[in-house]
């Protein structure tokens, strides 16, 4: 059987310091978290930045210069930036570290969603800075903005740094979003889609739901001819995840998808999510590929052409 990718979102942008004490806020938190990751089975590291005095989300690059060397110096494990930001972000500050350090591989959101994640604020007794209840509660009026022309400058901007990108799909109409920009020849063949389930606002974590999206890849795309991830929200993660590699696909865990590790389990770390799914992999009879494995299916330049 063919090695599995298991990338590891460490912290995200959605989930708020009051949620959970196991997510990383400060650059050496982030660090720490994305090495035993990287120790436990993760190929990649899927990395934002947070404010360390409060654990806001930031794209300020120099929060990222923080951590994102400490990481490298550390692990071979492939660093992968965000695009994505936060949703109260503009895209050029989502785009900022990216285009500073030019990694091997960044995120790009391949549509516009209403990204919600507001029901969560009726499970936090109190909360630990002013800025989270706001956030949390007023995400039932957000838009995450990724129109045609902000995909466009994000891989224009990007063209010649040679970083390849993580198209995170949340619904059935971003993978065509995704085959007209492989139309216009902004994405090259052998990309890789990172199909997202759960989020409220998105497509829903449903069985169905993943065959129609791998199909529709299939037929937009070609088998073969790209590789495929999922993601799942919450408690839907693990199930679903094992669901994914039944079928071939790779899979991403961490604190930014989940803040669990079972039914009614705060995960203690990014880490011990990495070691389950591995588990789960493991005895199905699939083994987690190396960091060497995942730059050679995912076509990235290596982790000795990143600018940090």
């Amino acid at each position: 059987m063919a090695k599995i990718i298991i990338s590891c979102a460490v912290t995200g942008s959605a989930h708020v310091p009051s949620m959970s004490d196991a997510l990383p806020l400060t650059p050496q938190q982030i660090a720490d978290q994305s090495i035993a990751a990287a120790e436990a089975g993760a190929a990649i590291l899927h990395l934002h930045a947070r404010v360390p005095e409060d654990g806001r989300p930031t794209g300020d690059p120099d929060v990222y210069a923080r951590f994102l060397p400490v990481i490298r110096q550390a692990t071979d494990a492939v660093i992968n930036i965000t695009t994505g930001g936060a949703v109260t972000m503009t895209v050029a500050e989502r785009l900022a570290a990216a285009a500073r350090f030019k990694p091997e591989i960044a995120s790009l959101n391949m549509g516009s969603i209403n990204f919600a994640f507001f029901p969560a604020a009726a499970r936090i007794k109190s909360w630990k800075h002013p800025w989270e209840e706001a956030y949390v509660k007023n995400s039932d009026d957000y838009i995450f903005r990724n129109t045609f022309r902000d995909i466009a400058y994000i891989l224009e901007t990007m063209a010649d740094a040679g970083t390849r990108f993580e198209h995170e799909c949340y619904d059935v109409g971003h993978l065509y979003t995704l085959a007209h920009f492989l139309d216009r020849g902004l994405v090259k063949p052998g990309f890789f889609v990172q199909m997202v389930f759960g989020i409220l606002g998105g497509i829903g974590a449903d069985l169905d739901n993943l065959m129609f999206m791998k199909q529709t890849c299939d037929r937009l795309f070609g088998k073969g001819r790209y590789q495929w991830s999922v993601l799942a929200a919450g408690r839907h993660q693990m199930p679903f995840l094992t669901q994914a590699a039944l079928l071939g696909g790779h899979v991403r865990v961490g604190l930014e998808d989940s803040l669990f590790i079972e039914r009614g389990v705060l995960a203690a770390s990014n880490a011990e999510q990495v070691e389950k799914i591995r588990r789960i992999l493991a005895e199905m009879g699939h083994e987690a590929a190396t960091p060497a494995e995942a730059r050679e299916m995912l076509g990235l330049k290596g982790g000795d052409r990143v600018e940090f």
